[in-house]
């Protein structure tokens, strides 16, 4: 769903039973785990590749997150579904520490090239609107879903990594909660006049 924000930039992002449509579209245990990290963390393509194997550590639930563009790099604890994700991938692909973690068939970092072709690929089979048929937007959607479930932007900011609160706000006008949260503001305030 596109949302034009203040600096006219568009906002494209999915909502949840299009993201929940996408997934059903993955049968592959790789793309599966590699999307759901991309979507719960919000990375950009590029960062996939910098994540080695020894980043994830199913043992304690963490995973390390290198980010790129002056956002802020970090450990963070790994959701139930990751984990799952996770464990199948890494049961069928092998542990061989240092490499990376997602790989492609040459058995090389999986590029930000094959993840535009495959997200696009499954995209169109989840018949996702054409404007949407980038990964990207998945970064985009966990924000508004956060801001939708009620976490405050700088929840928010923490979870995609950017260093400031200005780039997680052009997302709060996005937020159908966010709305109705002004808007009952808004109803139940004395200093706002109400016509009969």
């Amino acid at each position: 769903m596109p949302m034009e924000n203040k600096n006219q930039r568009t906002i494209k992002y999915l909502t949840q039973e299009e993201v929940a449509r996408l997934f059903a579209k993955m049968h592959s245990k790789r793309d599966r785990a590699m999307f759901n990290v991309v979507y719960k963390y919000g990375l950009r393509i590029a960062e996939v590749g910098l994540l080695k194997i020894d980043d994830v550590d199913l043992e304690r639930r963490r995973i390390k997150i290198w980010r790129l563009k002056g956002s802020v790099s970090g450990e963070y604890p790994l959701f139930s579904d990751t984990t799952r994700m996770l464990k199948a991938y890494l049961k069928e692909r092998g542990n061989d520490f240092h490499s990376p973690l997602f790989l492609s068939k040459q058995k090389r970092a999986i590029s930000p090239r094959m993840l535009e072709v495959l997200f696009h690929g499954y995209a169109q089979k989840a018949k996702l609107p054409k404007d949407r048929q980038h990964p990207h937007v998945l970064k985009h959607s966990l924000v508004v879903h956060m801001l939708d479930a009620g976490h405050s932007q700088e929840e928010a900011k923490y979870q995609v990594g950017h260093k400031r609160i200005s780039s997680t706000d052009v997302y709060a006008a996005v937020s159908g909660r966010k709305r109705k949260q002004i808007f009952e503001r808004m109803e139940r305030a004395r200093e706002i006049v109400s016509f009969s």
